[in-house]
């Protein structure tokens, strides 16, 4: 007996995610920035490299996981993650990890195209059903919302800024590809340069 799977896409989004990006950062100048690989390190280069950016390049699923342990590490700056849907389905589990420590200065916004943009624009599961702002709030995260408009990066930077607790906003962006804005991609450049931002020497 055979089975069939409906996988057309329920995901609509507008925003353009290069501007909005930029927005963000220009909002919340002091937080130290995780980017997830692929699209939003290209985003957030583009948007003007920093010292304090942290770039994964090929670690797909670890930059919450990374995430909470500087925002553990550095609680008096604010950490914020940038994203996307494709990543942040791969490291659920780090949402519920997130939840449990209570912190207060972690943000994660999620670029949600609701594609796998890397491998050839597959559908990811935020097409077919996954709400990742449901998937926040049943981890206890102190904040969750989507967001549908640009308007929203008010709202998010207030979160980022004020320290006031650990959330995710998910970001309805266009399923559009993106002149790609590399940034360096030795990973022990980007570490000691990230230490060197934070006070602490190279290793």
């Amino acid at each position: 007996m055979g089975c069939s799977m409906n996988l057309t896409s329920t995901h609509q989004g507008d925003i353009d995610r290069r501007i909005f990006v930029k927005e963000l950062i220009a909002a919340c100048p002091e937080a130290l920035i995780v980017t997830g690989l692929g699209s939003p390190s290209y985003d957030v280069f583009a948007a003007g490299d920093r010292d304090e950016n942290f770039y994964l390049w090929g670690a797909m699923g670890g930059a919450s996981a990374l995430a909470l342990g500087l925002a553990l590490a550095q609680p008096q700056k604010s950490v914020l993650v940038i994203t996307g849907d494709g990543e942040q389905l791969m490291g659920l589990g780090s949402l519920a990890s997130i939840g449990a420590q209570k912190i207060k200065n972690l943000t994660i916004v999620v670029l949600d195209n609701g594609h796998y943009g890397e491998t050839g624009m597959q559908l990811s599961h935020t097409s077919l059903g996954t709400d990742i702002v449901g998937v926040a709030k049943a981890c206890s995260l102190d904040w969750s919302f989507p967001v549908r408009e640009m308007s929203g990066v008010s709202d998010i930077a207030q979160h980022v800024n004020a320290r006031n607790g650990s959330g995710l906003a998910n970001v309805f962006i266009k399923a559009e590809e993106y002149p790609k804005a590399l940034p360096a991609r030795d990973g022990v450049y980007i570490k000691n340069r990230f230490r060197s931002a934070l006070g602490f020497k190279p290793f």
